[in-house]
């Protein structure tokens, strides 16, 4: 498997670096653009460390993590070709790959989430995107959205 990108403000720090920990236990290698420690930054500058890390290598996909996901998936969605998801539970992790075909998951490090983090992840790993069907005409529509605001 391709590499991970993962990267976190300070509000996300804590629960990056378990992930971290969890991926590289499983025998994955990580590119950690994210902060150490609990040091102050701002998840816009987090989401773009990581993001632009992730278009200019061969990586499977990335993880960000702030207070709540939020600020950090609207930071990396405004970078053309990502597609970052905000799941709350295996269902949406799932239906973030298999539907949109997002290349990236946030999480926040504030959240209680009703499901763990991690079985959140395998979900998104082992679901496949059907880019031929309804769902790939639907992600080619989103991408193409982005051409809208060159024009």
């Amino acid at each position: 498997m391709k590499p991970i990108v993962l990267a976190a403000d300070h509000g996300g720090v804590t629960l990056k670096n378990e992930i971290k920990e969890y991926f590289l236990t499983q025998g994955y290698e990580v590119q950690d653009m994210g902060i150490q420690e609990d040091e102050s930054i701002d998840y816009p500058d987090a989401a773009l460390h990581g993001v632009m890390e992730f278009l200019q290598g061969e990586y499977s996909f990335g993880i960000l993590f702030c207070g709540t996901g939020i600020g950090i998936s609207i930071a990396a969605n405004k970078v053309d070709g990502i597609r970052c998801a905000l799941p709350q539970n295996i269902f949406a992790a799932t239906m973030a790959k298999e539907h949109n075909n997002a290349n990236f998951l946030a999480f926040g490090g504030r959240i209680d989430y009703p499901e763990g983090v991690i079985p959140m992840i395998e979900a998104y790993m082992e679901a496949t995107h059907d880019s031929a069907g309804r769902h790939g005409r639907r992600v080619a529509k989103i991408m193409a959205i982005e051409d809208l605001g060159e024009e």
